[in-house]
């Protein structure tokens, strides 16, 4: 059973159609990157499914449940957490009060404790710099800062949101580093990524979004060598993912 299944997926804006019915699905413990160019839909398409945006047609099934249009927080305490694009870490607080933050779906203090101790293991710098000023980090280790505080709520699926956005290639490599990590613990994601390379890199599978629509999907091995998606990733996103289908095929 895929831990999510998207069906038909619409989000409109008005008059304004951003996703067209599109479908995707995520296996437990996968990765699947959503590419495309600026408009393509794709935050509307992760909002839409934990529940920033409310969709006008099509079904969310998580682990098994539908849960379409439910808000963010019920969607966090199934088990769902969005990593937003920005990071989006409170500057003045603390690491790790940031990373409590993200554990307040939790009853147990001890849970919240021991999860603490996870993710300060797995990001080692985070516990060097938790009683820094989360705003004094760079963009990299805000980044894992924003894994960690998702981790904290315990997921078993992370939408992350153009996690390498604004960072230096040596941050690149790590962030694709840490998505490889958490997947590795079994936590399925589904992550919108404008660097293409690096993120065919870490995900088993690849959807392409043109116009809010799917207009590309399979594995990412296979998609990569797609002469559309080359084109398209190399700056010509202008012209389209198609537009390019008749030159040299």
């Amino acid at each position: 059973m895929p831990s999510l299944e998207v069906r038909g997926l619409t989000v409109r804006y008005g008059l304004l159609t951003a996703v067209d019915a599109i479908d995707v699905s995520v296996a437990e413990g996968e990765v699947v990157v959503v590419l495309g160019a600026n408009g393509a839909g794709k935050s509307s398409t992760l909002a839409a499914i934990c529940g920033a945006t409310r969709p006008a047609d099509g079904t969310v099934m998580f682990a098994g449940r539908d849960v379409t249009g439910r808000r963010p927080e019920r969607m966090l305490r199934a088990g769902l957490a969005l990593v937003p694009e920005g990071r989006h870490v409170i500057a003045p607080l603390s690491v790790e009060d940031n990373l409590l933050l993200g554990a307040h779906v939790l009853r147990s203090k001890s849970r919240r404790r021991s999860l603490l101790d996870e993710v300060y293991a797995m990001f080692p710098v985070l516990h060097e710099r938790r009683r820094t000023a989360s705003g004094l980090l760079s963009g990299g280790e805000q980044q894992m800062l924003a894994f960690g505080r998702a981790l904290m709520a315990e997921p078993s699926m992370l939408l992350l949101d153009e996690p390498s956005m604004g960072l230096a290639p040596v941050m690149v490599d790590a962030v694709m580093r840490a998505v490889d990590d958490i997947a590795a613990r079994g936590i399925s994601i589904l992550m919108v990524e404008q660097n293409a390379v690096a993120a065919f890199g870490v995900a088993s599978r690849a959807v392409i979004l043109e116009q809010g629509r799917v207009v590309l999907e399979g594995p990412s091995a296979r998609i990569a060598r797609d002469p559309r998606v080359l084109r398209a990733f190399l700056g010509l996103e202008g012209r389209g993912v198609l537009a390019a289908q008749g030159d040299g095929q």
